[in-house]
């Protein structure tokens, strides 16, 4: 273990995880981590970043030098489906594309509670398609998301597959949030030690989201959904985490759905911790691992 996790679990737990428990406005929220953003996080400078327009909305394009364009990184970010943005994650993803020779995409999509479910998993569908509308093989797309764009990344796998539509060629997650219901024991038994997420306010948020709309749904809570069919799944979660449970149970289903699936669980590691790629050396090596990864499956796809 580096000497910079203690630091940075620590400045966490006094700073941002009370903020969180006691934060009174989506707005305040939006505002302190597109701040945090651009204070905090730097993605590699041969990474050129442009806005342009994907389906139905606006996506963040990050494209390496030298990248190939055929092969691409859709990726949702997250914040509990009311925060977050393009913005807020394109260097951690630069980062990735940059390790992977890839461009990356990072689609808008709606947050709540101005719109509530499934209006973001309408969005992640139409979006994915707009890419294979744009030639890129299926193959050559590599979906993925942290926390609440991990699970939207999940659900809209779920999706295409029970509507026989095209699969991408694999998908990753980072301390993915898959149960709605929050029926994981980790949800208590580490709400004391995960040092940033409070906890106490996860029913409240996701309140928000599904705006009456069945917890258990398949499209909400892909833990429920059938992946039987779904290509190779790649997703890392920190043992610390109240959201430990949601990748726990939805890889063990995956796999009993005969889902050829990696999980990493990783020791007192904050919530999506490669976020903190600037800073934190554990952060650099799941990057660094995610990538090879991705280039395997890549590199054994057909025709590459």
């Amino acid at each position: 273990m580096s000497w910079q996790r203690p630091l940075l679990n620590g400045w966490l737990r006094r700073v941002e995880k009370p903020r969180l428990a006691h934060a009174t406005s989506h707005d305040s929220l939006r505002r302190r981590l597109e701040r945090n953003a651009r204070f905090f996080f730097r993605g590699p400078r041969d990474v050129t970043q442009s806005w342009r327009d994907l389906g139905d909305g606006a996506a963040l394009w990050l494209e390496p030098a030298g990248a190939d364009r055929g092969r691409v990184l859709l990726y949702f970010h997250g914040g509990a489906y009311i925060f977050g943005s393009p913005r807020t994650h394109a260097a951690m993803v630069a980062v990735l594309a940059h390790a992977v020779h890839a461009c990356a995409v990072l689609p808008t999509y709606p947050l709540a509670p101005e719109h509530a479910f499934p209006a973001a998993l309408d969005r992640a569908e139409d979006a994915y398609h707009a890419l294979l509308a744009r030639g890129v093989r299926p193959e050559n797309i590599m979906l993925g998301g942290d926390s609440a764009g991990g699970g939207l990344a999940l659900a809209l796998l779920a999706r295409l597959i029970r509507a026989g539509a095209v699969l991408p060629g694999g998908l990753f997650a980072f301390s993915p949030l898959t149960d709605l219901t929050f029926s994981g024991a980790s949800l208590h038994v580490n709400a004391a030690r995960d040092v940033m997420l409070p906890a106490l306010r996860v029913s409240e948020m996701a309140g928000h989201y599904l705006a009456g709309a069945t917890a258990d749904d398949p499209e909400a809570s892909p833990l429920f959904a059938d992946f039987t069919g779904a290509p190779p799944v790649w997703i890392t979660v920190g043992d610390t985490e109240i959201l430990l449970d949601d990748s726990r149970r939805i890889v063990g289903r995956m796999k009993a759905q005969g889902v050829s699936v990696q999980m990493h669980i990783a020791c007192d590691l904050p919530h999506v911790w490669p976020m903190f790629h600037n800073m934190l050396p554990e952060a650099r090596a799941t990057l660094n691992d995610l990538a090879g990864w991705i280039n395997s499956r890549w590199d054994a796809a057909p025709g590459s």
